[in-house]
């Protein structure tokens, strides 16, 4: 089961928080689910640049609290604050009621299963072979000494292939199915020129966690 399940979702309440932090009348529930869904699209295609690895949405009566959590936060603060104050203008446009944006820079980027994936995507759209562009994140993310293991799988036609396979790459260890295993989880697509659409799936372990902190929420 632990190899088949999402791995942030297996691990909800054990050593994961929620990636939205509210509650709501069953009549109000869907509404506001996809309004969380489309603000996330939304900060990820704007300021994609930055390098965005987590955003988390916290709902009161009349405000919403959004947390980014990047890699370059100077991407989205801008000169003087404008780039923050410009995304805050056009969320409000989006968000009935006040909204408070929160904007905090990751320690370390190249452990970040979201930020592994989206490099491999922009490789893999420069016509970079799975197998190096893997291999280059999977060096990276040796350095740290936080890193257990990493597992990456790549699938679709690749080097444009009539047929879709998956290539799987791993070092060290990654306990899929031991619940207090931190294992960090992201899932992106990528349009691939001549190829197709790809997928690439990381799961970054980084030792063993059996409680919830600030962090998580």
């Amino acid at each position: 089961m632990g190899n088949k399940i999402n791995a942030t979702g297996f691990r909800i309440g054990v050593n994961k928080g929620w990636g939205s932090f509210w509650y709501a009348p069953k009549e109000q529930f869907a509404d506001l689910l996809h309004d969380d869904l489309k603000i996330k699209k939304f900060i990820r295609n704007k300021i994609e640049a930055s390098g965005v690895n987590l955003v988390k949405i916290k709902r009161s009566m009349n405000k919403v609290i959004i947390e980014v959590r990047v890699a370059r936060p100077g991407v989205v603060i801008g000169r003087g604050g404008a780039g923050i104050e410009e995304l805050k203008k056009e969320l409000n446009r989006m968000i009935k009621g006040e909204v408070e944006l929160k904007v905090f820079e990751i320690k370390n980027p190249e452990i970040q299963a979201r930020l592994i994936a989206e490099n491999i995507k922009n490789q893999l759209v420069r016509r970079i072979v799975p197998k190096f562009a893997a291999s280059r994140e999977i060096e990276n993310a040796k350095k740290s000494p936080d890193v257990k293991g990493i597992k990456i799988w790549v699938g679709g036609r690749i080097k444009g292939a009539e047929i879709a396979r998956v290539e799987k790459f791993q070092w060290g260890s990654v306990p899929m199915q031991t619940l207090r295993a931190k294992i960090d989880y992201a899932f992106v697509d990528a349009q691939v020129p001549n190829a197709g659409k790809h997928g690439i799936k990381v799961w970054v372990y980084t030792g063993e966690k059996l409680d919830l902190d600030d962090s998580d929420f």
